[in-house]
């Protein structure tokens, strides 16, 4: 996400807490905050994938999924 984008999403959160968004406001809101918690989704996965476990002995491995 472009910091424009995250911008844009708060001055929105702030808009509805003083003043109601009107339909078009309200669909953009929607549309940026699944592409915001898309792109945290796809950054954490992407973490966790290089994430390694160092045993005792000094060998690594791999986080596994479940």
């Amino acid at each position: 996400m472009t910091p424009e984008e995250i911008a844009r999403i708060n001055a929105l959160a702030q808009k509805s807490k003083s003043a109601q968004l009107s339909p078009e406001e309200k669909a953009e809101q929607a549309r940026l905050r699944k592409k915001y918690i898309s792109a945290m989704k796809k950054s954490l996965s992407h973490q966790l994938d290089r994430t390694v476990i160092v045993e005792p002995d000094g060998s690594r491995r791999p986080l596994k999924r479940r």
